[in-house]
């Protein structure tokens, strides 16, 4: 009977694990990474369409396609491409974007923002400083993650130890 508490425990730590994932970390496996900057854009805005060809990543040429943008092809030996979102974008809806390489297909989502007010947006300069594996998390985000998964474990912890002390009784 012990095996059931176990369990359970096993089990409320994946969920927290998975729970305390990257939005842009689910969308399928690739054997190559890839990103849109910025996640999230006005309409008529314009955003960075990256893979990463590194590791024997993506080899070939990229297409990326989404319902919010036309597609676009990022060549081979090139990293990154950009794309205009539609100005009918809806405020407020998140866009799948499709990253296709070498036969293998992943996605990750595009926030669409408020809209431009009825001025005309210019694409603004690039934001130096991020990227990486965890662009956009800070410390206090990963602290809190980690500390959901810690209180997690414990509490599976506690309650499989105290249920199995009460059935000895």
């Amino acid at each position: 009977m012990r095996a059931i508490p176990a369990a359970s425990a096993v089990l409320l730590g994946a969920a927290a694990l998975a729970g305390c994932a990257p939005a842009g970390a689910v969308g399928g496996i690739t054997p190559f990474g890839y990103r849109v900057q910025p996640s999230s854009v006005a309409p008529g805005g314009e955003v960075a369409l990256r893979v990463d060809r590194y590791d024997g990543g993506c080899r070939g040429r990229a297409t990326v396609s989404s319902g919010v943008f036309d597609t676009v092809v990022i060549p081979r030996g090139e990293t990154s491409a950009t794309a205009v979102v539609d100005r009918a974008a809806r405020p407020g809806a998140v866009y799948q974007v499709a990253f296709t390489c070498d036969g293998a297909t992943g996605t990750t989502g595009l926030t669409i923002t408020g809209g431009h007010g009825g001025r005309t947006e210019h694409p603004k300069g690039v934001h130096a400083g991020e990227g990486g594996s965890v662009a956009g998390l800070d410390a206090k985000e990963l602290g809190l993650g980690g500390a959901l998964v810690a209180a997690s474990i414990a509490a599976a912890h506690h309650f499989s130890r105290r249920r199995s002390g009460d059935e000895g009784a």
